[in-house]
């Protein structure tokens, strides 16, 4: 069995798309474009796809993963064209190798977003995060699977960088998952709090090992 490393995007209105809908959608494509897929063994075979760390709902990524086992040797480029035809508009396969055989899971500790925000002064947004990064631990609410979770995210966060329009976030992996929402929800605590007139746009840029000295990403294709 041979087993492809992929990586792709979700862009556009895609980005509302769940793990579940994009799962049932690349499970159609990889029939569409008659991938030899290997399937499990026992009474409900299943094909063999491997999952790791998807974006929330709602977020857009440049740097989706996913591993998939193959019956036969197939060249990844004509696979990976071959899902990108046949994936919805917004959901692009950016990538595919031949799996170097580590765990993917195990190289994903680390992502860098691009959050977009609209209405907020730079002023107000250099206190919030000179506030927030002053502080040792900042912690937030979240709904999950198991009901209202309270975590630190300011443990998660290596670092924040004002650009035009937008603020560049580097995250850590936890337990649990610190998100980019999570972020904002932290820079919006106590009096340096700061809530932008429109929704944000979170985008993931890239995804992989987080060196922690120097701050680098190194992607795990």
């Amino acid at each position: 069995m041979q087993w492809l490393r992929i990586r792709y995007a979700r862009r556009g209105r895609a980005r509302f798309t769940s793990h579940r809908d994009f799962a049932r959608a690349f499970e159609r494509a990889l029939r569409r474009a008659r991938v030899p897929m290997a399937y499990s063994s026992g009474f409900s075979p299943h094909p063999r796809i491997s999952y790791a760390n998807a974006s929330p709902t709602g977020a857009a990524s440049e740097a989706e993963y996913l591993e998939i086992g193959l019956a036969s040797a197939c060249d990844p480029d004509q696979v990976r064209v071959a899902l990108d035809a046949a994936l919805p508009t917004g959901l692009d396969v950016v990538a595919a190798q031949i799996a170097p055989g580590d765990s993917l899971a195990d190289r994903l500790t680390g992502s860098r977003w691009r959050i977009d925000v609209v209405g907020v002064g730079v002023e107000d947004v250099e206190r919030a995060i000179r506030s927030f990064l002053g502080r040792s631990s900042v912690e937030v609410s979240r709904m999950t699977k198991s009901g209202l979770r309270t975590f630190d995210v300011r443990a998660a966060v290596r670092d924040v960088k004002i650009q035009p329009g937008c603020l560049l976030v580097t995250l850590a992996h936890q337990v649990p998952l610190v998100r980019p929402d999570d972020v904002l929800t932290a820079l919006a605590d106590g009096d340096a709090g700061w809530r932008p007139t429109r929704p944000p746009v979170l985008t993931r840029l890239t995804q992989g090992t987080l060196e922690d000295e120097t701050g680098v990403i190194v992607e795990p294709l």
